[in-house]
């Protein structure tokens, strides 16, 4: 038994037609013809081949003959579907040398190459079940089981394809791609489909233009001038050879060879565009190709082909001709040469030709080809290996062979999965398609000028692997063609999208203080604690404030402190040296030196502010300036209600003093320093106050502050401070005009209204000096209304017992006293 398979090439290529014959003829009827496809007719011949080597093999298909039938498309619609029709009809238009019977004669179709033809034959054949199994058609629309669900395919799916080109676009860096695809199914969805990958990638589209079928000189024309004012120097090219060698060819004649090409697999291995007439443009191809292998004895088949083994086969004697320019002198016809064509002599030899006929080296759609009729004989063997029972057909029977149906076989060719001779494993996926490998190849110019077809990597789904330094690119170097809209930001630069173009169009903005940007053309904040350098591409460390013990003014205010603590001790040893002497007594020796070691305390607290700020300084330096200050204004408090009782107990019958004696003053002053130390006790445990690294005052520096942990603990102690000067300043302003002996009360109120004022400006100059500064100004108020307070009221008799010792006697006291009461 003989079961019949068709396959369609396109073995002449033309660029018009005059009409379509009502039956469809092996050859076309043509305005121009552009030449004879060597190639096309390699894969039908290949066909040829493989159902030969089955019909030998007695295990494949045991007792079935295979046959075939060969239809030239011309790479055109109507012959495509003309050819449709015929298969359907039965009609005897054929080439084979086994008669033609069932189904129109014809269970399976292998074909078209061209997706657009494919499109078509499915579409048209999809009703009545008739598989078709293409080598060549690529285009993703075909995956589409619901619309397509007799197509299978030896080919991967162009949406493999254009993930990989997408991957070389961002493996090579090239963020600025145009795209040139023929005006078909195949050139549309390949590009749209390249498109969306491109969005994914974040590589930008310069132009996407189509070559017309119609008017290719004139888009040829229309295109190169716009690839010659695009930036983009990488251009994908999605199109049959044939359909843009007028372009290339339009390339080279005005000489624009700087621009590197990536092809699909529709020509990464094309003769037609790698000969030498345009191998400038061409030089350094990328390609995306299918895998090559080998079949063994092809080689021999193909170049034992004869005219006298086929005559009258119009295919057979073009090809002769073609390959050794000449004409065949036929049977009953006169034939006269033309000028420079010489006849044939019937002794040439194909083994002695070098086309894209007799090329094997290059086996990857033929190799398709030839797995599309391995697929269409497993399918078959296994419909034959069925058994009743265990069958896909109702009540689990098996098709007959005898009187199989084209729908029967599409069951099995779903189903189908074998290994090839070299190895490799064939079934087709849920939609049809195949497993997705491909080769890398790169165009490289050999030494004889002739452009070579280089292996420089392969993809396995969706995994690249690729040898960069193996690719020689179209400057003729190894050296990675840019092709940008927009150079990458250097370090310390962002980008700005320009208004109304794409993201890969952008200027180089400096980032911002603070930010930097390394290589990914954004900008990013440095961590709290780094700042950025000069040129934004680095982090530093930022510096760190605070007043130091080594700073100018660190220097001045601890000298200041020293000096001032020095000169209470200084004056404190004159006291404690005259402590016998009327003033001293008469003034309270007690509570002076309580007050002068209260006034050293609130010197020596200042130091605590400066140096480094630390956890245990920021609690020393507040809770020592505020039990300090409460300590020396409550022994002031006390002088001044001293002053004011002295004044009381010198009128007669009164003797207020024994209800305010030492006793009472020692323990006033405890009282108050107590409520001052609890105060800073509940505060320092509830919420104690903490290191603050400040950022927000100087960009570059981070200020070292003492946080006051709770402002309300730290208003009370502030505020009991105001609370016990403001009473002093009263009580010693109501005492100015009381006699006494040194004018004491007039003393402690000008004291007092030099811390009241200290103070009152303090909270401005606080508030409104930054970083270290403001540490400066609390330092210079504690200095200031300490050395007031040391001053006004020590100073004075100071000088009376260092500079008028002839006032310091008894009788002077007692005198002044005397007459201020008279």
């Amino acid at each position: 038994m003989s079961i019949k398979v068709c396959v369609c090439v396109c073995v002449h290529s033309v660029m018009g037609w005059l009409h379509v014959p009502k039956t469809f003829h092996a050859k076309c009827l043509i305005i121009a013809e552009i030449g004879f496809n060597f190639r096309s007719f390699r894969w039908a011949q290949t066909m040829i081949y493989a159902i030969e080597e089955i019909n030998r093999d007695s295990t494949l298909l045991p007792n079935i003959r295979l046959g075939y039938k060969i239809h030239d498309s011309c790479g055109k619609h109507p012959f495509s579907l003309r050819g449709a029709f015929s298969l359907i009809s039965g009609q005897k238009q054929t080439q084979t040398k086994l008669p033609c019977t069932g189904f129109g004669g014809v269970l399976a179709i292998i074909g078209d190459p061209s997706s657009t033809q494919t499109i078509t034959l499915s579409r048209t054949l999809a009703p009545f079940g008739i598989p078709v199994v293409s080598y060549y058609a690529t285009c993703a629309c075909l995956s589409n089981r619901k619309e397509f669900p007799n197509f299978f395919r030896t080919i991967p799916s162009d949406f493999y394809q254009a993930r990989a080109m997408a991957q070389l676009a961002k493996r090579f860096g090239w963020t600025w791609i145009g795209t040139i695809s023929s005006d078909d199914e195949y050139g549309r969805l390949a590009t749209q489909t390249f498109a969306e990958e491109l969005l994914e990638a974040n590589v930008c589209m310069a132009f996407s233009e189509t070559v017309s079928k119609i008017y290719p000189r004139q888009d040829a024309l229309r295109i190169v001038n716009i690839i010659k004012k695009s930036l983009a120097r990488v251009i994908v090219v999605f199109s049959g050879d044939m359909d843009v060698e007028p372009l290339f060819l339009e390339l080279a004649e005005q000489n624009i060879t700087n621009r590197q090409f990536l092809a699909s697999e529709a020509w990464s291995n094309s003769p037609v565009l790698s000969k030498k007439e345009i191998s400038a443009v061409t030089r350094g191809v990328l390609g995306i190709a299918i895998q090559k292998a080998e079949i063994p004895g092809l080689w021999d088949f193909l170049v034992s082909l004869h005219p006298s083994k086929f005559p009258g086969n119009a295919f057979v004697e073009r090809l002769w001709e073609e390959s050794f320019n000449c004409r065949l002198a036929l049977e009953n016809v006169t034939v006269v040469s033309s000028p420079g064509m010489r006849l044939c002599n019937g002794s040439e030899s194909l083994s002695q030709v070098q086309n894209s006929y007799t090329d094997v080296s290059q086996l990857r759609i033929t190799y398709n080809v030839y797995k599309a009729v391995y697929a269409i004989a497993h399918a078959l063997h296994d419909l034959q290996a069925c058994q009743n029972g265990n069958g896909p057909l109702q009540n689990n029977t098996c098709a007959d062979i005898f009187t199989l149906q084209p729908w029967q076989l599409l069951y099995y060719m779903t189903k189908v999965h074998f290994k090839t001779k070299v190895g490799d494993q064939v079934y087709f996926d849920e939609n049809g398609d195949p497993i997705a490998a491909y080769d890398i190849i790169n165009w490289q110019m050999s030494k004889s000028g002739i452009l070579e077809f280089i292996n420089v990597g392969h993809i396995n789904g969706s995994e690249l692997y690729i040898n960069d330094t193996a690719i020689i690119w179209a400057d003729g170097t190894k050296k990675v063609p840019l092709s940008v809209c927009s150079t990458s930001c250097p370090p310390g630069t962002r980008k700005a999208i320009r208004k109304g173009k794409p993201i890969c169009c952008f200027d180089c903005v400096v980032c911002a203080e603070g930010e930097i940007s390394e290589m990914a053309g954004k900008c990013a904040p440095c961590h709290l604690e780094f700042w950025s350098n000069a040129y934004r591409n680095e982090c530093v460390p930022r510096e760190i404030e605070f007043l130091s013990f080594q700073d100018t003014m660190g220097i001045t205010l601890t000298a200041v402190t020293l000096s001032g603590t020095c000169l209470t001790l200084a004056i404190g040893v004159v006291f404690l040296y005259y402590k016998n002497t009327p003033i001293v007594r008469a003034n309270n020796s007690e509570l002076s030196f309580l007050l002068l070691i209260s006034l050293g305390l609130c010197f020596l607290c200042s130091l605590f502010f400066i140096g480094q700020p630390s956890e245990w300084s920021c609690i020393v330096r507040h809770a020592a300036f505020g039990v300090s200050f409460v300590l020396c204004i409550s022994c002031i408090l006390v002088k001044t209600i001293v002053v004011l009782m002295a004044f009381q107990a010198t009128l007669p019958g009164n003797d207020i003093m024994k209800w305010f004696g030492p006793s009472q003053q020692r323990g006033s002053v405890f009282v108050s320093t107590l409520i001052q130390v609890l105060i800073c006790v509940i505060w320092l445990a509830a919420t104690p106050p903490l290191v603050y690294k400040n950022s927000g005052i100087q960009s570059s520096k981070i200020i070292l502050e003492c946080t006051v942990g709770s402002a309300v603990a730290f208003g009370c102690v502030l505020g009991y401070i105001g609370l016990l000067g403001t009473s002093c300043f009263v009580l010693a302003f109501l005492a100015r005009n009381l006699p006494d002996n040194f004018n004491e009360a007039k003393f402690i109120t000008f004291s007092m209204l030099i811390f009241c004022a200290v103070w009152i400006t303090f909270i401005p100059a606080y508030v409104s000096s930054p970083g270290k500064y403001t540490v400066a100004v609390e330092i210079f108020a504690i200095l200031s209304s300490s050395y007031g307070l040391l001053g006004c009221i020590f100073a004075p008799k100071c000088y009376i017992i260092l500079l008028r010792p002839d006032q310091n006697t008894k009788k002077h006291v007692m005198g002044r006293a005397v007459s201020s009461i008279k």
